[in-house]
């Protein structure tokens, strides 16, 4: 009888050893992770690169600067709260709308309808700076982001929050990708591990596929009740090449690039991850071994990201 290990290994599904052992340890330099772990930096990394990304109002590092938050979103009444280190989506804070009552009381409106007081605020901003959200346990820093607006193309199919669109990027060429909705169950946020939707897309022209939900397929949305599979996500060209640019910018060999579609500006920038996970082979109902030996038979050190993804939608 075959084990479900080897059926797995035929049918190029990637696991956890071999993604370490074999993709990320041998093309991500250590000394690059910086780059990508802390947002602070990458913000400042696209600048360099012309990449687009949502605006910092500013940066928060120490607990005597949490009184600083009201001046720094003076005139933007909505604002993400985020840590600079944080992972999987967590100690971010979505803020829809800020209200000043008659009293001079302060009240933040969360894009889930809660609502929180500043007190509230600046004790979620101080367990940023204890580190409670980062990555490696050690003290953070705080980012005041842009509160983006969402693409119309989203409207019926995304329950409140912002989706985002994960390309896996091996040297330089994207070779899987899946858009994340948010959900009732994720609170608004975009991340599978908090009850998001993953949804396949097919990488030559940017058409949704699979669906799935805490592990399971499905075919509508669990809360807009709308079928995902055949609509195309609009940018796909630029989201492809803007997520091969990101080899170029960051230095890792294999990366998550991860971007947001505004209505205004269209694809932005959210992150980088040195180390994407794998739900997304479950997403495409494909693995993603494949698609990596295909990038190994076809690089081209010359290619540029334009280059690069007309050379790997040419194979698909």
């Amino acid at each position: 009888m075959i084990s479900l290990f080897s059926k797995f290994e035929s049918e190029g599904v990637l696991g956890i050893n071999r993604r370490i052992g074999e993709f990320i340890l041998p093309n991500n330099p250590r000394e690059f992770y910086p780059l990508v772990d802390d947002k602070w930096k990458t913000a400042e990394l696209t600048r360099q690169f012309h990449v687009p990304m949502p605006k910092h109002y500013g940066l928060i590092d120490t607990f005597g600067g949490i009184q600083k938050t009201n001046v720094l979103v003076k005139d933007h009444p909505g604002f993400v709260v985020k840590p600079a280190n944080g992972g999987m989506g967590n100690g971010i804070l979505v803020i829809s709308n800020t209200e000043t009552l008659d009293t001079g009381k302060v009240l933040y409106h969360k894009s889930d309808g809660r609502v929180l007081q500043e007190k509230e605020l600046n004790h979620h901003i101080s367990g940023i700076l204890s580190g409670l959200y980062s990555l490696d346990g050690n003290s953070d820093t705080c980012i005041l982001q842009e509160r983006l607006e969402c693409h119309p193309f989203f409207q019926e199919i995304s329950f409140r929050g912002i989706p985002d669109i994960r390309v896996i990027v091996y040297l330089g060429y994207p070779v899987m990708a899946m858009l994340r909705l948010p959900t009732k169950e994720s609170g608004g946020r975009a991340n599978l591990h908090q009850g998001a939707l993953g949804v396949g897309v097919n990488l030559t022209d940017g058409t949704l596929t699979h669906s799935v939900c805490n592990d399971k397929l499905i075919d509508v949305h669990p809360d807009t009740k709308q079928t995902l599979r055949g609509r195309v996500i609009p940018h796909w060209n630029q989201i492809l090449e803007m997520s091969s640019r990101c080899f170029d910018m960051s230095g890792l060999g294999y990366l998550g690039v991860d971007i947001v579609l505004d209505e205004n500006r269209g694809p932005l920038l959210l992150e980088m991850n040195a180390r994407p996970g794998l739900g997304i082979q479950i997403a495409n109902r494909m693995g993603l071994l494949g698609r990596l030996q295909l990038v190994e038979k076809i690089k081209n050190s010359a290619d540029g990201p334009k280059d690069r993804v007309h050379r790997i939608l040419q194979e698909l």
